[in-house]
């Protein structure tokens, strides 16, 4: 199965296929509790690597729309 990457306008990266791992610089695999999943690209997650909606509350604004 492929794996799909949205980027969503001024929120998180939705990453939706069943092959797929999220590791640490270390190599160390993150559980993933559910399909899909959101990467935070805001900074202000508290569950880094992976989205908890602190974007919303932040009022976070991406510099650029991805083309």
């Amino acid at each position: 199965m492929s794996v799909t990457i949205r980027i969503r306008d001024n929120g998180p990266y939705v990453v939706d296929g069943d092959d797929v791992q999220v590791v640490d610089a270390d190599g160390n695999a993150f559980p993933i509790e559910r399909r899909p999943f959101a990467l935070c690209r805001c900074g202000h997650s508290a569950s880094k690597p992976f989205c908890d909606g602190s974007h919303n509350r932040e009022g976070f604004s991406a510099a650029d729309r991805a083309s």
